[in-house]
């Protein structure tokens, strides 16, 4: 029997150990997209206790907790921290098979020594050894990152953002890069006019422009993908239901936008139009500048209306949704490639029906031009644990090719997650290695581990120019 996250987890025969250690694990860590605080990046925060730095903003464990019964009270409410992290200890052993179960141990172990199981008699002593070890400046936000071996990390930030800690931060000397990733959702809502109508009046300050038809528009946020590239910028991001390939005309999208500024009430269609229309401009702004766009799909969001009023979004209200992807994601790059404006392009898939599809239709539109120009991304979201990321890997195995993958991503909201990628590196090992023990590939681990150290690092080192 196997001891519990022993040295060799998840690598189930000798050359599976053999490729992780000799070839995965001391390789740097290139974190190309989460959703990080850069002020607490710029700032070296130093967190008083495994609460803040674990709990908040985490609704992985929030969804957890109140599955297992936990008062909100005990989660986004107000109570202690040595409270809420009790309750997460109460939690923890009845998550057994979920992966939290193995980030929570994995993450005390890699950033605190602990190996210990926490669970509602550990939960005092875990919480004040963690307490006590925060105080320490290797546990700053820079001495967790760099314990990790963290070389570049991604944040998610919005267009209206001034990226003022970006720029800070790039001055001083340190041993990792902060860049920013242009994300700019809000400004394509027009679901919600009076809430797009207030995104605009705030870029108008921004951009210093007055912004009175849709080619002032189009220039005031063209204007800060512009600021975004002067201050290392070099990815955007989506996170969308579906792409949007509504057929329009430029004369239909600029009446829509005056209907906008009117705040008059827009169609389905119109709607509709006006998103396909400044997807397109993003893509194409893009693709001018050399950057990679990453288009996260199929999550269902804000589920439960009543919590969601009571704490916004991005709390623990979300799903897996079942949208159609096919033909919207084929007419979307089929434009941009006819017209040769299709940028390195990152598609993330969340519903895992359609894996196959989405690793097939990269490769309808990788042209010879970049190696691994179009990605199938990283199993995302709820798809990240054991099985998302062993189906992710094999469907991208199977229809395209893993040795062009540019490897894992946090995604994350916690400086605490970067073991996710070690989690990936394991299972990625001990999937080439279940192949060669089965004679299904040649026991050459020079050549197989130079595949596995490229899609951990190399790849994606030489895909964003890092």
């Amino acid at each position: 029997m196997k001891a519990f996250l022993d040295q060799d987890f998840l690598l189930l025969s000798e050359t599976a150990k053999k490729l992780y250690h000799d070839y995965a694990s001391s390789l740097p860590i290139i974190d190309y997209h989460n959703h990080l605080i850069p002020e607490q990046i710029a700032n070296n925060t130093k967190f008083e206790n495994l609460s803040q730095v674990w709990l908040y903003g985490d609704h992985y464990k929030w969804r957890a907790m109140r599955t297992h019964g936990i008062s909100e009270q005990y989660i986004t409410g107000d109570a202690s921290d040595r409270e809420k992290f009790k309750k997460w200890a109460e939690t923890v052993p009845y998550t057994m098979r979920n992966p939290l179960y193995h980030w929570t141990h994995l993450e005390l172990q890699r950033y605190f020594g602990i190996t210990e199981q926490l669970n509602a008699d550990s939960a005092d002593r875990i919480f004040d050894q963690t307490t006590e070890q925060l105080k320490d400046a290797s546990r700053s936000v820079h001495g967790l990152l760099n314990k990790m071996n963290v070389e570049v990390v991604c944040t998610t930030d919005d267009p209206l953002d001034n990226l003022e800690y970006h720029q800070a931060f790039a001055k001083k000397n340190q041993s990792f890069r902060m860049l920013p990733a242009f994300r700019p959702d809000k400004a394509m809502q027009a679901d919600d006019v009076n809430s797009l109508n207030a995104y605009i009046d705030k870029l108008e300050s921004v951009a210093d422009s007055n912004i009175s038809d849709f080619k002032g528009y189009l220039d005031a946020i063209k204007s800060r993908h512009d600021y975004f590239a002067k201050h290392g910028g070099t990815i955007s991001d989506h996170g969308l239901e579906q792409i949007y390939v509504s057929d329009y005309t430029e004369s239909e999208v600029s009446n829509i936008f005056l209907k906008i500024r009117q705040r008059l009430h827009l169609t389905t269609e119109e709607v509709l139009k006006f998103k396909s229309a400044m997807l397109v401009y993003f893509a194409q702004w893009d693709h001018e500048k050399g950057w990679v766009q990453q288009f996260h799909l199929g999550a269902l969001r804000n589920n439960n209306a009543r919590m969601l009023k009571q704490n916004g979004p991005d709390t623990g209200w979300d799903s897996i949704g079942d949208f159609v992807q096919g033909k919207a994601l084929s007419a979307f790059f089929n434009k941009l490639d006819s017209n040769d404006q299709l940028a390195k392009t990152i598609i993330y898939n969340l519903n895992p029906a359609d894996n196959e599809l989405f690793a097939t239709m990269i490769g309808n539109f990788n042209d010879g031009s970049v190696r691994g120009k179009m990605q199938f991304g990283s199993a995302w979201w709820f798809l990240d644990q054991k099985d998302g990321m062993t189906k992710q890997i094999n469907a991208l195995s199977n229809m395209g090719l893993l040795s062009c993958m540019v490897g894992m991503l946090t995604d994350s909201r916690s400086f605490l997650s970067f073991p996710r990628h070690e989690y990936f590196r394991r299972l990625l090992c001990n999937i080439f290695a279940e192949d060669i023990e089965n004679g299904e590939l040649p026991n050459d681990l020079p050549w197989v581990g130079k595949l596995v150290s490229d899609i951990c690092y190399h790849n994606a080192k030489e895909y964003f120019n890092f």
